[in-house]
């Protein structure tokens, strides 16, 4: 479970778990730092794929098929106990519906909340589209992938630090493109209420399609800032403050 999962602060009274699933080319050390920010009543998980921080000497993960048995079956027990929600960014929105969906089909487990941000929603034609982009494989074409797949943010200056975000970065975008959501399967809707949350200057997201995706309610809030909106203390601080709200009043 360590190697999959970050808990900066273990709480085992906590009557719900978020679970974080980061944005392409990043590990554990900005979302799981979020332990330390919700109150008691929420404790906060955070994935590490594969190919970084303490998992750097495993390869990669080839497809999105492996990674959510990987996550579902080190979980199963931890989300069978206790409600949980999540919270998805961007390449990590996408993981994290992969793995509702594969909890719904074979366990009949579902989130109390979803928490979706800075993505396309899955039965979205602009989801498809960036999908089936065939991914540019020069050693300079970092930035087309980011602009694929992230969006608009600064990358790191230092020279080995960009080389690992680079590598990162495109293997996740290749995992991202072995991501599948069946016309079936988008057909079974959850019944937990989705959030949905993107930055003012982001670039734009088809995400209208989240409402068709659950028999809930659907909210859309845009806060200021880039790609990475979220890292900014006063948004930090209402998502916190919302996604509280919004968990203690789905239990």
């Amino acid at each position: 479970m360590e190697k999959l999962v970050a808990c900066v602060q273990k709480k085992p009274d906590a009557v719900c778990r978020l679970i974080c699933f980061p944005w392409a080319g990043s590990g554990t050390s900005q979302l799981a730092q979020w332990g330390r920010l919700f109150n008691d009543s929420v404790e906060v998980f955070c994935i590490r794929l594969p190919g970084r921080e303490t998992r750097l000497e495993e390869p990669f993960a080839k497809d999105m098929t492996s990674v959510v048995n990987e996550i579902t079956s080190v979980l199963l027990k931890e989300l069978k106990e206790k409600p949980f929600a999540f919270f998805g960014h961007s390449f990590g929105t996408y993981m994290s519906f992969a793995v509702a969906l594969h909890l719904k089909k074979k366990y009949g487990l579902e989130p109390v909340h979803l928490f979706m941000s800075a993505a396309h929603s899955p039965n979205s034609a602009a989801y498809l589209a960036v999908k089936s982009i065939v991914l540019p494989d020069g050693p300079n074409d970092l930035l087309a992938i980011m602009e694929i797949l992230g969006g608009n943010f600064e990358l790191p200056h230092d020279e080995d630090l960009w080389r690992d975000t680079a590598l990162t970065f495109k293997e996740d975008a290749k995992l991202f493109q072995t991501c599948s959501f069946e016309k079936t399967e988008l057909n079974i809707p959850f019944s937990c209420d989705i959030t949905y949350f993107c930055g003012s200057d982001d670039k734009i997201y088809d995400a209208k399609g989240w409402q068709e995706l659950t028999s809930g309610d659907t909210s859309f809030y845009e806060l200021p800032g880039d790609h990475l909106y979220l890292l900014k203390p006063s948004n930090e601080s209402f998502l916190i403050k919302h996604m509280t709200r919004s968990i203690e009043n789905g239990l």
